[in-house]
C-alpha cells in the first residue's frame, strides 16, 4: 500500500508542477512498475506498448469521438438558443423562470451534448443575456448557469460514463439508462434550488412576459428534431436495437443531417466541427491511456487488498463505505478536475465496491454526481472557471455565492440516490 500512496503523492506534486495530467500519470505508472519489478524496465515497456495499443483499438471507446461529434453539429445549428427559447416560452412567467428555464435548457443541451464544461460554456453565452436584460441579479444567473451546467455529464450520452465504462467494464448502455431517473430528479431540484433564491430575494429573479400557447406550440416545434434524435439513439439503446456505439454513430449521423437541413454547415464550420472533435477526443484518449498505466501500476501493489482489509476489520455497512467515498470525492472535487479526479481514484475504489457487492452502474452513478458537485465547487470547479471567463463583469465572490444553493441540491440529491438505489437502477434492470 506504501508504493501505491507514494505514486498518488508523486502524481500531485507532478500535477502541481504543471506537467500535463496524462504524462504525469503514466511516467509514475511507468517508474512504478518498473520499481516493483527491482528496476526492470522490460516489463514497464510491454505495459506502455501494451496500453497504448488496447486503448487505440478499443471499440467500445469509438462511442467518444462520436458523441463529442454529434454534440458539435448540434451546437453549431444554434439548438441551444432554441432548447432556451422553447423553455422560457412555458415557464419564463414565474418568478425565477429564466433561471429555471436556464436548468431546463441545461438538461435538453446535455442530452446532446456530454460535456459540463461545454453546456455552461454554450448557456453562458445564450442565458445570461436574458437574465440580465430582464433584471436578473448576478448570483442568481451565474449559479443557475453553473449549477445547470453539470448536468452535461449525468444525463446521457455522457463522456464520464463511457470512461467509467471503459475502466471497470461496465455495460455503457446501462449507465446511459441509470442516468436518466438522477437526471430528471437533479433538474426538479435545482429548479427548487432558484425557487429558494427568490423566495429569499424576491428581487434577485423578476417575472418574465407570459407566453401565448401559440408561442410556446411554435417554440417547441423547433425542437422536436433534437427530441428525436435523443428519443432514437437512447430508445434503441434502451430497448437492446444497436449497442452504445451504434447508436452514437446514428447520433452523429443524425445531427450532421439536422445541420444540414438547416443550411449552417458550410465547408468551414464542418472543418471547425471535425478539427474540435479530434482535438478533445485526442486529449481524453491521452489522458485514459495515461490512466490505465497508472491503474496498472497500483493493481500491482498492494493497496486493493489493504483496503478491503482495512473496511473488513472496521466492520462498516457497505452503504457506509459507499457515503465515506463519496465524501473524498467531494472534498477532492474542491482542488482537481473532474476527469483526472475519477480516473486517479477509480482503479483504487472500484476492487473494494465489487468486493462490498454493491452494483457497480449505482457506484458510477454516484461518481457522477460527486463529480457534479466538484464541478461547482469552490476555489478550483471547472465550471466556475469557465463562467469566469466568459462572463467577467461577474464578481469571482458573487459567482461563489450565487453556486451554493445549486451545491447544497447537488449534496441533497446525492444523498437521496445513496438511501434509494432503485431510483438509478430501475431503468437498467428493465434493458433487454
Amino acid at each position: 500500500m506504501t508504493e501505491a500512496l507514494v505514486g498518488l503523492g508523486l502524481m500531485m506534486v507532478l500535477a502541481l508542477l504543471r506537467i500535463p495530467i496524462a504524462v504525469a500519470m503514466g511516467l509514475v505508472g511507468f517508474f512504478g512498475v518498473a520499481y516493483l519489478r527491482d528496476w526492470n524496465f522490460a516489463p514497464a515497456m510491454a505495459m506502455v506498448e501494451t496500453k497504448i495499443y488496447e486503448t487505440g483499438r478499443n471499440y467500445t471507446l469509438s462511442v467518444v469521438p462520436l458523441f463529442i461529434l454529434m454534440g458539435n453539429f448540434v451546437t453549431r445549428a444554434g439548438m441551444s438558443q432554441q432548447l432556451f427559447r422553447a423553455a422560457y416560452t412555458c415557464i419564463g412567467h414565474l418568478r425565477g423562470g429564466l433561471a429555471m428555464a436556464t436548468v431546463c435548457a441545461c438538461a435538453g443541451f446535455g442530452a446532446i451534448c456530454g460535456s459540463s464544461i461545454a453546456t455552461a460554456a454554450t448557456m453562458a453565452k445564450v442565458a445570461y443575456p436574458a437574465m440580465s436584460e430582464l433584471g436578473y441579479s448576478d448570483r442568481l444567473s451565474a449559479g443557475a448557469i453553473a449549477g445547470g451546467g453539470t448536468l452535461g455529464i449525468l444525463i446521457p450520452p455522457s463522456t464520464i460514463m463511457v470512461i467509467y465504462g471503459v475502466l471497470t467494464e461496465t455495460n455503457i448502455g446501462k449507465l446511459f439508462a441509470a442516468g436518466i431517473m438522477p437526471g430528471i430528479l437533479a433538474t426538479f431540484l435545482l429548479c427548487l434550488a432558484v425557487q429558494w433564491i427568490v423566495w429569499t430575494d424576491p428581487k434577485s429573479g423578476p417575472r418574465g412576459g407570459r407566453s401565448t400557447w401559440r408561442q410556446r406550440l411554435i417554440a417547441l416545434k423547433n425542437v422536436w428534431a433534437v427530441a428525436m434524435l435523443f428519443i432514437v439513439v437512447m430508445g434503441g439503446i434502451y430497448g437492446g436495437v444497436f449497442t452504445a456505439t451504434e447508436g452514437a454513430g446514428i447520433g452523429a449521423f443524425g445531427a450532421l443531417c439536422f445541420a444540414l437541413a438547416r443550411r449552417v454547415l458550410g465547408w468551414h464550420v464542418l472543418l471547425d466541427a471535425l478539427i474540435e472533435s479530434a482535438r478533445t477526443t485526442a486529449m481524453l484518449f491521452a489522458i485514459l491511456t495515461g490512466a490505465l498505466m497508472f491503474a496498472e501500476f497500483v493493481n500491482y501493489t498492494t493497496m486493493p487488498n489493504d483496503l478491503k482489509d482495512l473496511v473488513t476489520g472496521f466492520n462498516l455497512s457497505p452503504i457506509m463505505v459507499a457515503a465515506a467515498i463519496c465524501v473524498i470525492y467531494v472534498i477532492l472535487g474542491t482542488a482537481m478536475e473532474e476527469l483526472s479526479m475519477i480516473l486517479l481514484t477509480v482503479p483504487v475504489f472500484f476492487p473494494l465496491i465489487v468486493h462490498l457487492g454493491l452494483d457497480p452502474i449505482w457506484f458510477g452513478i454516484l461518481i457522477v454526481v460527486v463529480v457534479e458537485i466538484g464541478l461547482i465547487s469552490p476555489p478550483v470547479g471547472m465550471n466556475l472557471f469557465v463562467i469566469n471567463a466568459l462572463l467577467p463583469q461577474v464578481p469571482t465572490r458573487t459567482l461563489f455565492h450565487g453556486v451554493l444553493p445549486f451545491m447544497f441540491a447537488d449534496v441533497i440529491r446525492l444523498g437521496i440516490l445513496i438511501a434509494f438505489p432503485i431510483i438509478s437502477l430501475w431503468l437498467p434492470s428493465l434493458m433487454r
